[in-house]
């Protein structure tokens, strides 16, 4: 069908629908009484259950903006050189917008003005290898930044944000320099450039800022979404599996460049063909209640979305030819934009003891400003950030910078500077967006300290190898030619399907068992089955030895090969017994499991939360696929 007119129109339709400009977005913000208060953190950061926490364990909520320029603001037709042929008619000349019109302290220190702690900075990979130097007019407001490349501006900006005690976190927005998010060869991190390009140039930024403390998140691609012919996915294992991607970039990140980033994942932007009658829409985070990551350290990991009034569940936000009968968000009532809010995103920070509990930053949404009169925009903007209060939700307004004149131009941003370097800001008095800004940035939110939660992680060795443990990725390979799944360090197997190949690792009750001198077996056998003690009968049991504990395991095809022992730490663990988990019939998980549906669609066993699981049971009679039927838990100390 590829060549029939069918698709060659969809094609069109779609590129009409998605090329419409992504406004500028703008931010209300109003002065915080105490600015120094911003400093007063200490990174890196991580993450416990749904909060990001400093090193100290306590609370840091991500208020947040995005100053955007680095990556792009050229249209992608007619000439880069002329303003006109920029998005807004704003040039940021390949660096962040701004630094023609005002000096680099004077826009940081209005960032602090209106009361954010940090900075999300959008960089193309393109402009990581552009030696071409930044010329005079780019940098007016900045003279001793002429001639530095578009990097070597970046490197500034990072400087001066972090030295002002701002959180930074670098955003891989596109890979070309010019405006997203349309048809425009960025729909996908791998859209106009290879995977290990792609990785390649994170390990070289995270390494680059790796002595910056107060650089503390990898973003690692914006708004992916569908590309003329084809759709990213999440968990298909094919060139466009977008949670295959960002599971091994992220791991890389943290293992090869910097161990202290968080790895922000933004959920999918767009799917399907923006036409009445076929399927289409936006699946944000959606997949995450069934496929969630488990990076090698489990509380690096923060989800991210976005949200316009002008754009809804399944609509793009367009107007005219390619425009569907879907509701906008600024269509829903405030209820059903709250329950949407929460289905498609919220819900993962707000379910506890889930595999895919974790933080969640709107790391984009926004309003126009002065200019905007519209009844249902301004609506939905008030009753959006109502929704961020109410959630107490990590946010980050698109955009921070933006241009005016006579105080007239692309009003989305929080603020705006002339030709002649005079500020424009959302809090000056006749910018509608000021009250709401305010009870944003200064809404009752949790602080102080986050107690350590328990963790639950997910193992999904659907493809290839799941491996989360970085002491099993430093040794060689226990079951060369199957997939393995190991859990994280710290953390034992809890459950496993008995198809689908699924797991699930947890810290409950116990903390971490692992003896740090102790080793690991890979058991392929019954040699650790005691004489008397079958507690699977008829079926061959890979159990561990008496104080070790199941931390993986591997399969070939849907199969059993092995199970991944590990020693624990003395007293941790009981003397023999136990009982026997059977799943091969139905769901076997106890009365009220923690840890959320782990391989949704398939029968599930499951430990409790004050036991450990030691053995692995499954059948090879005829017709058994020699998949898991049971679990042998035992006892925790």
């Amino acid at each position: 069908m590829r060549g029939s007119w069918v698709p060659k129109i969809a094609a069109v339709l779609l590129l009409l629908a998605l090329s419409v400009p992504v406004p500028a977005a703008a931010r209300t913000a109003v002065p915080v009484e105490e600015t120094a208060a911003l400093a007063d953190w200490t990174p890196p950061l991580s993450t416990r259950g749904r909060w990001i926490v400093d090193a100290n364990g306590d609370r840091f909520k991500l208020r947040s903006g995005n100053w955007h320029g680095a990556s792009g603001t050229w249209n992608g037709s007619g000439s880069a050189d002329d303003d006109a042929d920029h998005h807004a008619g704003e040039n940021s000349h390949r660096v962040p917008l701004g630094l023609d019109r005002a000096p680099m302290a004077e826009i940081v220190a209005s960032f602090r003005e209106i009361g954010i702690n940090s900075v999300r900075l959008p960089f193309s990979n393109e402009m990581i290898h552009d030696t071409r130097p930044v010329t005079a007019d780019a940098v007016t407001a900045n003279p001793d930044l002429e001639g530095r490349t578009p990097l070597q501006v970046y490197d500034a900006a990072v400087r001066a944000l972090t030295d002002a005690g701002l959180a930074v976190i670098l955003n891989n927005h596109t890979n070309s320099t010019r405006w997203c998010c349309g048809v425009d060869g960025n729909e996908r991190w791998n859209a106009s450039q290879s995977d290990e390009t792609w990785e390649n140039d994170w390990l070289f930024m995270a390494r680059r800022y790796r002595d910056n403390p107060r650089v503390v998140g990898a973003d690692l691609y914006n708004e992916v979404r569908r590309s003329v012919w084809d759709d990213p996915d999440w968990g298909l294992g094919d060139r466009h599996d977008w949670f295959a991607a960002s599971q091994r970039a992220g791991d890389r990140i943290l293992t090869e460049a910097d161990p202290d980033l968080l790895i922000i994942v933004e959920g999918i932007n767009w799917t399907g063909l923006p036409v009445d009658g076929l399927p289409h829409g936006r699946p944000t985070l959606e997949p995450v209640r069934d496929l969630s990551h488990t990076l090698v350290d489990s509380n690096k990991l923060v989800y991210s979305a976005h949200f316009y009034g002008y754009t809804g569940p399944r609509h793009t936000g367009a107007t005219g030819i390619g425009e569907t009968s879907d509701p906008r968000y600024q269509d829903l009532t405030p209820a059903e934009l709250a329950d949407v809010l929460h289905r498609q995103a919220l819900y993962v920070a707000g379910d506890t003891d889930r595999h895919y509990t974790a933080p969640v930053w709107i790391s984009e949404f926004g309003v126009g400003g002065r200019e905007e009169t519209g009844a249902a925009p301004r609506a939905w903007f008030e009753h959006f950030v109502g929704q961020l209060i109410r959630a107490d939700a990590d946010f980050a307004y698109w955009p921070l910078v933006g241009w005016h004149e006579n105080r007239r131009g692309n009003g989305w941003a929080l603020l705006h500077w002339d030709a002649e370097g005079r500020r424009m800001a959302v809090h000056d008095g006749d910018d509608w967006r000021s009250d709401a800004w305010r009870r944003l940035v200064e809404a009752p939110a949790r602080t102080g300290h986050v107690p350590p939660t328990t963790e639950w992680a997910m193992l999904s060795p659907d493809h290839g190898d799941f491996v989360a443990s970085r002491r099993m990725r430093a040794l060689p390979d226990w079951d060369p030619g199957a997939r393995k799944a190991a859990c994280p360090d710290g953390l034992r197997l809890a459950g496993l399907s008995h198809t689908g190949n699924r797991g699930l690792c947890t810290d409950a009750r116990a903390g971490a068992l692992d003896d740090p001198g102790g080793a690991h077996e890979a058991v392929r056998d019954e040699r650790h089955v005691a004489p008397g003690r079958d507690w699977a009968s008829g079926h061959t049991k890979l159990q561990c030895a008496d104080g070790h504990f199941l931390t993986g395991y591997s399969v070939r095809g849907a199969a059993v090969s092995s199970a991944l022992c590990r020693k624990a730490t003395p007293g941790t663990l009981t003397a023999p017994g136990g009982r026997t988990v059977w799943f091969d019939r139905g769901d076997n998980r106890g009365d009220a499991p923690r840890g959320g549906d782990f391989a949704r669609g398939h029968y599930k066993g499951q430990c409790a939360d004050d036991e450990y699981a030691a053995g692995i049971a499954w059948t090879g009679r005829v017709g058994s696929p020699r998949t898991p039927d049971a679990l042998y838990c035992r006892p925790l100390s």
